[in-house]
């Protein structure tokens, strides 16, 4: 009898997985998956894309669900689908939809990384930081995986990194790289326009061999997004 409660149990959080649709969870390539929530920016729901690895010594998370009722689902998601917990996050900038959850996450016992410059930001707006930080680009090793931060310069922000998975060759650029969707750069508020296309010039060149390229916002694909982040930020000095 404990052990059909244990089954029908798991059937619940595997069926509230499937049909949540503040919360779309797609498998990408070997352990890695995209997970997608929602708000509202200038009066219409918005998207917000980021992702986790899943490997032998638990889940590692990069950025945060955008929407705050979605924190614990996420979490219940991640155990329902692997049975495994998160045991790092990593926030790649600033701003909500990335570093939104790291007083949930640091409450639940997660490992919780910034770099040292989101983390000034976050001291100076009086924002929840992350436990610990670090200042150059950083190689983590959690069980079989490797995984890369890297900055590449300002930006979106002028904190943005962007993740490499090297295994899989997945860049995950976050809110440095617009969709091929996007018709404009979104919020600019603390762009650097002059920089932005230097950095994006140091991805194409220091990833050649792209997969697959993570958008912050919006559909997301391949290289060709890093042209057309790139077209964009022509079009807007004209």
């Amino acid at each position: 009898m404990p052990y059909l409660f244990s089954f029908l149990l798991w059937l619940s959080a595997l069926a509230s997985f499937a049909q949540n649709p503040k919360l779309k969870i797609k498998h990408l390539t070997g352990d890695l998956y995209v997970y997608t929530t929602y708000s509202t920016y200038k009066g219409a729901v918005t998207d917000a894309n980021a992702v986790y690895l899943v490997t032998n010594k638990g889940v590692v998370v990069i950025d945060a669900p955008w929407d705050t009722t979605q924190f614990q689902p996420f979490l219940d998601s991640i155990q329902a689908k692997h049975h495994q917990k998160v045991v790092l996050a990593i926030a790649t900038h600033s701003h909500g939809d990335r570093a939104g959850g790291l007083a949930f996450f640091k409450s639940k016992g997660i490992k919780t990384y910034t770099n040292k410059l989101t983390d000034e930001i976050l001291k100076t707006n009086k924002e929840p930081r992350a436990a610990y930080t670090f200042t150059n680009d950083t190689t983590f090793t959690v069980g079989q995986y490797k995984i890369n931060t890297y900055y590449a310069g300002k930006g979106h922000t002028k904190d943005n990194l962007v993740i490499w998975f090297p295994k899989d060759k997945v860049l995950f650029g976050g809110c440095l790289i617009k969709s091929t969707e996007a018709g404009d750069l979104g919020y600019i508020g603390e762009a650097d326009l002059a920089a932005w296309p230097k950095s994006i010039e140091k991805l194409k060149q220091k990833y050649p061999n792209t997969k697959f390229v993570i958008t912050g916002h919006d559909a997301w694909g391949n290289r060709e997004s890093l042209d057309h982040t790139q077209k964009l930020l022509r079009e807007k000095k004209l």
